[in-house]
């Protein structure tokens, strides 16, 4: 708790610094109290504005010039930040979890807690007795000394003015908490779909082992994950800069905050005509409005090709998206090398998929164009209810249907997403294993790159990696109790190679998010190693794949919260704390949810289309994926169609080791370095269409975002670069997210029936939104 009463030298959580002065102080200077004497207060402010527009392009060039050193010295844990933590924990991890199951997805993003965190903290600041204020008065009249007992009960429960650090530590809690959304969906499907018993045990031991594996790994990363200067995490810059924004500038002075607002506002009255009135403004094509009267084959060539307003619909090519909620503050806080990867990725993707279907590479013309399900011969859906019976493989049905086929699209998405993987570790090791070294190497040496971790160093006491080993050992032996004690279909070795999995490609993945800020999907791999090691066991391939692929996403998004807890200065001890509360927290909050939303409404969730207001088309979905890979043996082994899908982790990872020799020889051609080609990222984005990006109307438009930031701001507005458009996407995210939030329960069903906008031409409900034909 916030203690400033004390003589000691140790002011807010653990760090060596003089205790700040009991002197009266006001708003505008409270959020200055702690600053150690030397330094000025320009410095605290923006150390990282000297007046140059410099161009930002490196990890070093974010450190130095985008990010500022200014630590206040306050404290992150007090009473207030503890309570809003738990409440915003409890919203956001129920939330995230009802909409599970729901007809309608929404994602409760860390913009959207900020803002909540922001303006409830601000209230319970200003509206309830502040003790520094009482405090004031009281010296004021001649009060020497310590305070007297009320004021102190005043400070303990309301000390000063609603600080970044005390708000920043709502929106970490809140995101370790929803870390075990993912893995709740596993509990669901076994006991929506399968006559396995579930215990509360079961399923709070088994989220809060994922959840700490992924927290004591990230601990260990550390050292390359999060004190290197190049892990930067892109990404959460627009958080960061948001949090900075509403904190340290003054609605009045300061152009950029008022900006932001303009922004926030703009955008969340323009949300509702895209979401809602006019959602044609999502999906703007003229091709297809000039081939809307086509019929027969020529409608399906041009729907194949320009159709994207929803999910498989089509390429999208030329589509316009002017919908914020798709294209996102993500999509433009990535770094220029990241998007023009992306955009090379697309059009490889583009040209594939049309020349795999157009040539019926894996018999592809007899299928959908794109389709992620299971099909027939015939192209209609595979009766997996009727192969699998209570969660085992019936190998008389499995005859009499014979096996699955896959759309051409989606066999070439999970090869290019294999060798993604293959091609991330080899990447690493080759590309980045001497500066990785030499990383780990200055930092037992108390030698660090990033300003930001030197001054963390210096002030702050670092939590101890005994701490994240003990959590580790902690949360192996949690998972082992519930394989051992309750009827998962998962055996023992296999869940020790699931965490295996899960502890050698996080590390890979973890780096790569971390310098590039988007990272290779792994949940692929996960499910196949499941299938060929454990057959026909579809719940016991959702398991491995929880200790493994989530444990990946854990470690990634954990370690990603440590970074911006660097950023802005929180104690690394109280991180942990923060994060391991989070965790376990979560576990209790999302059975609890999970199972009342089951266990009282299970005949509509076995449903897939259940009603307006409860869905379990999201579950099914994830139990027809577990039962399709539950068929790997039988896919993707040797002699088998798909037996490629397999071969693109040695793909992938040889395409690096040519890179690696290419390079070694031939440095640069024509002055470009051949070592800025990152292979893991083209791979993934030339195979990302068909499995990640189906809803193809907004890939244009998230790529044009992204270029006109990474190019156009940061090279030739530099200035509008660093001090608006990370804070003006971010609160673009906020709006949007808001204006879904109430859409959701107003009209999507989420607080009762669906309320549909009446159909006229800009919301084409009777046919495609971007009026691309429907074939015959």
């Amino acid at each position: 708790m916030a203690v400033t009463e004390s003589k000691s030298a140790v002011a807010g959580d653990g760090i060596a610094s003089p205790a700040p002065s009991n002197e009266a102080i006001d708003e505008k200077n409270a959020v200055l109290v702690g600053a150690t004497p030397t330094q000025s207060q320009s410095q605290l402010e923006d150390d990282s504005d000297d007046g140059k527009d410099h161009i930002i392009i490196t990890g070093a060039d974010a450190a130095l010039h985008l990010l500022p050193l200014r630590d206040d010295y306050d404290p992150a844990l007090t009473f207030r930040s503890i309570v809003l933590a738990t409440v915003l924990t409890g919203f956001q991890a129920v939330m995230t979890q009802i909409y599970n199951f729901k007809p309608t997805a929404v994602t409760i993003s860390g913009t959207f807690i900020v803002l909540i965190a922001y303006f409830i903290g601000k209230a319970w600041a200003n509206f309830l007795p502040r003790g520094d204020l009482f405090e004031a008065r009281w010296r004021e009249k001649g009060g020497q000394g310590e305070c007297p007992t009320y004021i102190k009960v005043l400070k303990f429960f309301n000390n000063g003015p609603w600080s970044l650090k005390e708000h920043a530590i709502c929106s970490i809690t809140a995101t370790s908490a929803a870390n075990g959304s993912a893995s709740a969906v596993v509990f669901a499907a076994q006991d929506l779909f399968y006559d396995l018993p579930l215990k509360p045990a079961t399923v709070i031991l088994s989220t809060i082992s994922i959840g700490l594996l992924g927290c004591g790994f990230c601990g260990i990363l550390r050292p390359f994950a999060v004190w290197n200067v190049e892990a930067v995490y892109w990404s959460t810059l627009p958080l960061v800069k948001t949090l900075q924004g509403l904190h340290w500038q003054d609605l009045k002075n300061s152009k950029p905050l008022r900006v932001f607002w303009y922004g926030f506002t703009g955008m969340f009255f323009y949300e509702f005509f895209p979401a809602y009135i006019f959602p044609w403004l999502n999906s703007v094509s003229v091709p297809c409005l000039a081939a809307m009267k086509a019929t027969g084959e020529t409608a399906a060539v041009l729907t194949n090709l320009f159709g994207g307003a929803t999910n498989n619909e089509g390429l999208g090519l030329f589509n316009i998206s002017f919908d914020w909620q798709y294209i996102t503050s993500f999509n433009t806080s990535l770094p220029l090398v990241l998007q023009v990867h992306q955009l090379a990725g697309y059009i490889i993707c583009y040209a594939a998929m049309l020349g795999i279907y157009y040539t019926n590479a894996w018999g592809s013309r007899s299928l959908p164009f794109m389709s992620t399900s299971l099909r027939l011969e015939n192209g209609t859906k595979y009766p997996i209810d009727q192969v699998f019976e209570g969660a085992v493989l019936n190998e008389e049905a499995l005859a009499e249907y014979g096996l699955p086929k896959l759309t051409g699209s989606f066999a070439f998405s999970l090869f290019m997403a294999n060798a993604a993987i293959g091609a991330l570790i080899l990447h690493v090791a080759l590309f980045w294993g001497a500066d990785l070294w030499k990383s780990y190497k200055r930092g037992r040496e108390g030698k660090f790159d990033d300003r930001h971790h030197a001054h963390m160093a210096k002030h702050y006491k670092e939590a101890p990696h005994w701490w994240y080993i003990a959590l580790l050992v902690l949360s192996f032996v949690l998972g082992l109790v519930v394989v051992v004690k309750e009827h998962i279909t998962l055996p023992i070795w296999a869940y020790v190679v699931s965490v295996i999995v899960g502890l050698v490609i996080a590390p890979f993945s973890t780096l790569l998010y971390s310098r590039y800020g988007n990272g290779i999907a792994t949940n692929n791999l996960s499910k196949m190693l499941a299938g060929l090691m454990v057959p026909g066991r579809p719940v016991g391939n959702m398991y491995f794949a929880a200790w493994s692929h989530n444990v990946i996403l854990t470690v990634v998004n954990l370690s990603n919260d440590l970074k911006m807890g660097e950023y802005l200065k929180i104690s690394p001890r109280v991180m942990f704390l923060t994060q391991v509360y989070g965790t376990v927290l979560g576990g209790f909050i999302n059975y609890a949810v999970m199972i009342s939303i089951v266990r009282g409404n299970k005949d509509l969730l076995v449903d897939g289309n259940g009603n307006s207001s409860w869905s379990g088309a999201t579950i099914q979905s994830y139990n027809t994926n577990a039962t399709s890979w539950a068929l790997a043996n039988y896919l993707y082994k040797i002699g088998q169609q798909y037996a490629l899908v397999p071969i693109g982790l040695a793909f992938g990872a040889g395409v690096v080791v040519i890179h690696r020799i290419v390079t070694h020889f031939v440095p640069k051609v024509r002055g470009f370095a051949l070592d800025v080609i990152n292979f893991p990222q083209l791979i993934q984005f030339a195979g990302y269409i068909p499995y990640n990006a189906s809803q193809t109307c907004v890939i244009f438009s998230q790529v044009i975002a992204g270029f006109f930031v990474q190019f156009y701001l940061r090279n030739y507005r530099p200035r509008i670069f660093k001090d608006y458009s990370y804070l003006i996407t971010g609160g673009f995210d906020g709006a949007s997210l808001l204006a879904l939030f109430i859409l959701s329960f107003a009209v999507f069903g989420a607080g009762g029936p669906s309320k549909p906008f009446p159909a006229w031409w800009g919301n084409n409900i009777n046919g495609n939104y971007d009026f691309c034909p429907i074939p015959e």
